[in-house]
């Protein structure tokens, strides 16, 4: 299911945006203001950001900015400013796409799915699969021999970023850089700890491990527990 954030400070507008993209299939979360928009982006990394430009705490054009800073998620510009020199600026600035206001959900929902046709979200592969254990970032799920894990939000992006680069190294550094979007800071106990519950939920131990194996003072890996030799 893609999802999808509204930045948008009409009530009105934002209730039913979502209500109508929640009825063609997608997932929505909605900000009321560009700072909370923003912290979603870092936090959640929504596919897709609806945003408006006449927000009442920042700019739209500064924001566009502010969020291409720290992600490449598609940006459709929703707002009622339908003069070319706000476009192009709105483009410029790092958007994706601009539908003026009013629009049809439709006419919305059309936009959302050719921007990830461009960017080929679309035909990226549903799942990711490591010996039995499958990582499905449409669905957001993981299973281990047909068994659902029940995952963390962290805890699954962690284990979707290793398995997209499986058989890899990866750094905590590039764990925290990825997942926690703390390129210069955090902690890498947070990674620690993070990988120890992902152990403990695909039964083993740092002793004794099968999916995820430490390179000690570098990272892990995520290995088929069947193609690794003794």
């Amino acid at each position: 299911m893609t999802s999808i954030l509204v930045v948008e400070d009409d009530d009105a507008i934002r209730a039913a945006v979502q209500r109508g993209l929640r009825e063609r299939g997608f997932a929505v979360a909605t900000a009321a203001t560009g700072l909370a928009g923003l912290e979603h982006v870092l936090r959640e990394a929504p596919q897709v950001v609806l945003l408006d430009l006449g927000l009442p705490d920042v700019e739209g054009l500064t924001l566009i900015s502010m969020i291409r800073a720290a992600s490449q998620v598609p940006i459709i510009v929703i707002t009622a400013q339908d003069d070319d020199p706000t476009m192009v600026k709105a483009l410029d600035s790092g958007a994706d796409d601009y539908v003026v206001k009013p629009f049809g959900t439709d006419q919305v929902a059309a936009r959302i799915r050719a921007v990830l046709r461009r960017g080929g979200r679309e035909s990226a592969p549903a799942a990711l699969r490591v010996g039995d254990l499958v990582v499905d970032e449409r669905t957001r799920t993981a299973t281990l021999a047909g068994e659902p894990l029940d995952l963390a939000r962290k805890e699954f992006d962690v284990l979707l970023l290793l398995a997209s680069r499986a058989g890899e190294v990866v750094t905590k550094r590039e764990l925290l850089t990825e997942v926690w979007q703390q390129p210069y800071g955090g902690s890498d106990r947070t990674v620690d700890v993070h990988l120890s519950w992902l152990r403990r939920k695909l039964g083993e131990s740092a002793a004794e491990p099968r999916y995820l194996v430490s390179v000690r003072g570098v990272g892990v890996r995520l290995v088929d527990p069947r193609a690794e030799g003794p």
